[in-house]
């Protein structure tokens, strides 16, 4: 199976913007479905967005609100999630990993150690 890593997050101010980065190691990322979640202190991981295997096909949850944008590049085995106009409400860890189908957005894989994304007031 593709193991999975994730970068991209830091300390930024509201209004700022931040780019995460989901990197895949050998020659079968290409095969999957990838999806962004998050989840902070004492409530379930959320999924954020997810993109199909080409890139063409994209789901994003309704919380987002047109601030976030997904995105891959298979070359280079990413998958990369934009985050604009942070909130301070975006604060969580962010988790990358392979979907069942990019309806469901249901998790397939393991969970890796995420990236910590916190936005100051």
């Amino acid at each position: 199976q593709v193991q999975l890593h994730e970068s991209g997050g830091g300390l930024v101010q509201a209004g700022e913007s931040l780019t995460l980065s989901c990197t895949g190691s050998g020659d079968t990322f290409i095969r999957h479905t990838i999806g962004w979640f998050r989840q902070t202190p004492g409530e379930e991981r959320e999924f954020v967005a997810g993109v199909g295997r080409i890139g063409a096909a994209k789901e994003y949850a309704d919380s987002v609100n047109g601030r976030m944008t997904i995105s891959r590049d298979n070359g280079k085995n990413l998958v990369a999630l934009e985050i604009h106009s942070l909130k301070p409400e975006d604060t969580a860890v962010y988790y990358c990993n392979t979907l069942a189908d990019l309806r469901s957005g249901r998790p397939l894989g393991y969970w890796g150690q995420g990236t910590q994304v916190t936005v100051s007031s």
